[in-house]
Parts: C-alpha cells; sequence; structure tokens
C-alpha cells in the first residue's frame, strides 16, 4: 500500500525571484531644504523623543572621550572627539524609525520605536555596524602610525602639549595635512556606504549589500548634491561638540529625521 504524506507539496518548477534593484533618483539642492524642512518637523513634533536620542549620543561620546584621559592616552583625545561623528548614522534608527510612522501617519510610543531599534539585531543591520566599527578603528590606527612616523621625536604629557605640538610646529602641520587628507577619504568612505544604506535597512527588507550598493550609487549619481549633503553633516556635528557634546542633543536628531527624507527622495519607493 503506498504511503500517505500530509502537508503541502512544493511545486516542481521553481523559479528563483530575481533581485529587485532599487531605483536611484536624481536629487538637488531643493531636496535638501524641503529634507530640512521635513526633519525640522520630526523634530518640533515628538522633541522629547528626538532630543532623547541627542542626548543618549552626547553622553556616550563625553564618556568616550573621559576613558581617553583616564586611560592616559592624551594622544587620542583629538581623533576621538573628531571620528566620534562617524558612527552618527548608526546612532540614528530610531529617528529614522519616528520618521517614518511620522509620514505614515502612524501612532508610536517609546516602545514602538525602541522595539524596532533592538529588533535589528536579527536583520542586516548588524552588518553596518561593523562596517563602521572597522572603519572606526583604522581611523584611529591610521592617527598612531602618523603619529609615530611624523611626531616621534614629540614629547606631550597633557591635552595642551599635545596641541602645541600639533598646531605650532612644522611636524604637526605636515601631521594635520596628512592626517586630515587621510581621514577625509576614510569620511568619504564611510558616508557613501552609509547615508543611504542605513535608513534604507531599517525601511525594507533588504540585504546588506544591495542596501550599501544602492547607497554608492545615489552618491555617484548626485555628487554635487550629497557632497553638499556631507559638508552641512560634518560641519554641524563638529560645531555641535564645541559647547561639551551637548549641541549633538538638538543638531543629531535633526540630521537624523532629515536624512530619512532625504533616502525617500533619493531612492523610489518598493514596488508591492
Amino acid at each position: 500500500m503506498a504511503s500517505k504524506t500530509t502537508g503541502p507539496t512544493p511545486p516542481h518548477d521553481v523559479t528563483p525571484q530575481p533581485m529587485v534593484t532599487p531605483t536611484v533618483n536624481r536629487v538637488t539642492a531643493d531636496d535638501i531644504t524641503e529634507s530640512l524642512k521635513a526633519g525640522f518637523s520630526d523634530f518640533l513634533a515628538r522633541p522629547l523623543m528626538s532630543g532623547f536620542f541627542g542626548l543618549f549620543y552626547a553622553v556616550f561620546g563625553i564618556l568616550f572621550v573621559w576613558v581617553m584621559f583616564w586611560l592616559g592616552k592624551i594622544w587620542m583625545v583629538l581623533p576621538a572627539a573628531i571620528a566620534f561623528p562617524l558612527v552618527a548614522p548608526f546612532a540614528c534608527a530610531g529617528l529614522y524609525e519616528m520618521s517614518r510612522r511620522r509620514e505614515r501617519g502612524e501612532s508610536f510610543g517609546w516602545s514602538d520605536i525602541l522595539g524596532v531599534m533592538a529588533d535589528q539585531r536579527r536583520r542586516e543591520m548588524g552588518w553596518m555596524a561593523f562596517v563602521t566599527l572597522f572603519v572606526l578603528w583604522i581611523w584611529f590606527y591610521q592617527f598612531r602610525t602618523l603619529l609615530v612616523i611624523i611626531l616621534q621625536g614629540s614629547s606631550f604629557s597633557d591635552l595642551q602639549g599635545f596641541l602645541n605640538v600639533v598646531f605650532f610646529t612644522t611636524e604637526g602641520w605636515t601631521f594635520l595635512v596628512i592626517g586630515t587628507c587621510v581621514g577625509a577619504i576614510l569620511s568619504a568612505a564611510l558616508f557613501s556606504v552609509t547615508v543611504i544604506a542605513m535608513p534604507m535597512l531599517l525601511d525594507r527588507d533588504i540585504d546588506f549589500i544591495t542596501a550599501t550598493l544602492t547607497s554608492i550609487r545615489v552618491v555617484r549619481e548626485n555628487p554635487l548634491v550629497m557632497l553638499g549633503w556631507a559638508a552641512i553633516i560634518t560641519v554641524t556635528l563638529l560645531l555641535s561638540l564645541v559647547p561639551a557634546f551637548l549641541g549633538l542633543v538638538f543638531t543629531l536628531p535633526i540630521l537624523g529625521h532629515t536624512t530619512w527624507h532625504l533616502y525617500r527622495r533619493a531612492v523610489s519607493p518598493a514596488e508591492g
């Protein structure tokens, strides 16, 4: 007697569905302006929740620099303060989700936003975190390497001594020029792979590679506009560091919300 099986029978001629490549749009300076307006509106709509993410990021930055002092790594304070904004896109996941829900007219509370952020550990966002931390590690490594090669004859026991060597000696200026060029290359690379990929990974069921390549395509096809957006982010975040990182309480949320809206303008909605 032939045995019977239960359950659905899989089809015999299943054709794998082709991966859909997101459509990249042309963006203009007006898109950045309108995105900034929308981002500021999102911040004003939920200032306490948005400000919380900025405050968390600012406190983490303060602790990060304080640990450098505590460990006696005086030379690490400057690169730590400058490189810290590099991880800003990863810190904005909650802000992206807030903007997404406001865009859809959905209500949300703390548990909704924090729950979505926690869920990212089971998705592709973890790979983006790895890339971000890897670039951050390279940043510190190249800084230390240049320090040894160029300033090997200098000595400094405190931050003031270090800054005097860097800003008021020939070797220090050489160190600054080369370090700035290398840092700019690393920052540009990280910006290109994260600026659109971060909100896209939160918004869509998409793999890390596709999101990264889409982000690079947006930058490649809109070089001047995206360069302008990168400059706005860099200047704003660096100025926010001056009052003991506290400016980040306001600027980080606005930039995070704005990035979401710029992503929505730069990449066409997914079909279906």
